[in-house]
């Protein structure tokens, strides 16, 4: 009995040792699998020739601005313009009472006929004297007098000449007209109210905006870098007959229609430090209204081997320092520290830190830590068979400034 106790003990041990030994024999497939390295997006740094553009800060002013005054005093009787309409240059806008000038033009007309029959028979006495001083029957004294008198009476007929002109200007400004074509504002003054020849409160006020200036300020030291850099061979200068500006809306938006560089003011702002430009623009659709901030772009100078990458490529660290992350010949992420200029069509122009060739990555940065190895996939081969992305329309955050870059 002892026997089979001891044979039923040893059966139960073994059968609850099987699955132990039974693992022992299976192989470590946890072990033996490798993790895969992780796929990044980059992009190979090329270099291409791209304008340097900066974006400045302005504000839009009209083309020509005229206050509406009244050249003669008097009562307002009609006013002959929608305000904030379209006014064309000599449209009647203000009609002062016309009567007292159409008296004072009568009472001139009046004078010049009395004069210039004055002035007739003054040269009819001036010829008898004249013949009777020929023939010996008037003294040569009376002859002056008489000649002397018919000059007077032709003086006095020019002179009321010219009243009757002024009579008549007086009532033509009786009729208040644009002076030039534009927009005109609101209307000052209603009917009923007097005006005052020479007061400097004005009507009305028009504006011409078919065409506009933005009027902007850059830092003196900017200019000055960037003529040593024109100076040095670093960058290429623009020809002046092609620099352009395009505005940068309050929206982000790119203002259609691009314009022209005018002037850059000769001189400095005590204050600021600012040089004064301005620029040109059609305004067909009355779009850009005097006062408005905007942000214009110009071409300042042609670097023939810029380096751009995008936007999301560039990090910064605690330190404020701008880096990338490039891959090595290895596969591996390292660290690339950058200094970066302007931001143009959503990418960083690279001042130094980055060499053509380099491998720059854009997506994937939550895959991996420096030092990591990864699997580079170009985007760029990416985005050639995907359609083509709207270009993001960004400003410039951060002032460019000529320096070359270090190879």
């Amino acid at each position: 009995m002892r026997g089979s106790i001891r044979f039923a003990f040893t059966a139960t041990a073994l059968l609850c040792l099987a699955p132990v030994l039974a693992g022992c024999n299976e192989p470590k497939v946890a072990n033996a699998a490798a993790p895969d390295k992780p796929e990044v997006g980059t992009i190979t740094v090329k270099a291409h020739a791209r304008a340097i553009v900066r974006e400045l800060p302005g504000r839009i002013a009209p083309v020509r601005v005229a206050d509406v005054r009244s050249r003669v005093s008097g009562i307002v009787t009609k006013r002959s313009f929608q305000q904030g309409s379209e006014v064309n240059a000599g449209d009647p806008l203000y009609q002062v009472d016309p009567r007292p000038f159409e008296v004072e033009l009568k009472a001139a007309e009046a004078a010049l006929a009395k004069a210039n029959a004055a002035r007739e028979q003054a040269e009819l006495q001036a010829k008898r004297v004249a013949a009777l001083a020929r023939d010996q029957a008037a003294s040569k004294a009376q002859n002056e007098v008489a000649a002397s008198n018919s000059r007077q009476a032709e003086a006095e007929v020019a002179a009321r000449e010219a009243e009757v002109a002024r009579a008549k200007l007086n009532l033509e400004y009786a009729t208040i007209r644009a002076p030039i074509s534009g927009r005109i504002g609101a209307a000052l003054v209603s009917e009923g109210a007097l005006v005052v020849q020479n007061d400097p409160t004005n009507l009305a006020t028009i504006q011409q905006l078919d065409h506009v200036y933005a009027d902007f300020t850059q830092p003196v030291a900017e200019m000055v870098r960037l003529r040593r850099a024109f100076e040095s061979g670093e960058l290429d200068q623009i020809a002046p007959d092609a620099v352009r500006a395009r505005l940068v809306l309050d929206d982000g938006s790119i203002y259609p229609i691009p314009g022209k560089l005018l002037f850059s003011e000769a001189k400095v702002d005590a204050y600021t430090g600012q040089v004064t430009l301005r620029a040109e623009f059609d305004n067909p659709n009355r779009e850009l209204l005097p006062g408005m901030y905007v942000r214009v772009r110009i071409e300042q100078g042609y670097d023939a081997d810029a380096i751009a990458v995008p936007e999301q490529a560039v990090q910064r660290n605690s330190g404020g320092v701008s880096e990338v992350f490039v891959v090595k010949d290895d596969n591996r992420v390292a660290v690339q520290p950058v200094r970066v200029g302007s931001q143009q069509d959503g990418q960083w122009l690279i001042l130094e830190g980055l060499k053509p060739g380099a491998k720059v990555v854009v997506e994937g940065f939550q895959k991996f830590a420096a030092g990591d190895a990864v699997v580079p996939v170009s985007t760029e081969e990416t985005k050639a068979s995907a359609p083509a992305p709207v270009p993001a329309q960004t400003a410039t955050t951060q002032p460019a400034g000529p320096q070359k870059k270090v190879q």
